[in-house]
């Protein structure tokens, strides 16, 4: 499920919460909230870039400290050694 920034569309009369942003997790098919959650202001979804790459388990760290190599490929038989 994807996480949703929202934000204050009028920040002059909203609460703490929604002039600063809040994220929210919603269902991928569920339609934007149009307020907010602690104080019924009208707020907006705002656009973020994803969060994608990267390893989150450490999986190329744990791979390098058990001496394992990683290799990246350069062209046809050319490779360029990662760790």
């Amino acid at each position: 499920m994807p996480i949703r920034e929202y934000i204050a569309v009028n920040p002059k009369k909203s609460c703490p919460h929604c002039k600063a942003g809040f994220e929210q997790v919603e269902q991928m098919d569920s339609l934007p909230n149009t307020v907010c959650p602690e104080c019924g202001n009208t707020v907006e979804r705002q656009i973020s870039a994803p969060q994608v790459g990267g390893s989150k388990t450490g999986f190329d760290d744990r791979a390098k400290n058990a001496g394992f190599q990683k290799l990246e490929k350069l062209g046809s038989g050319e490779y360029e050694k990662k760790y």
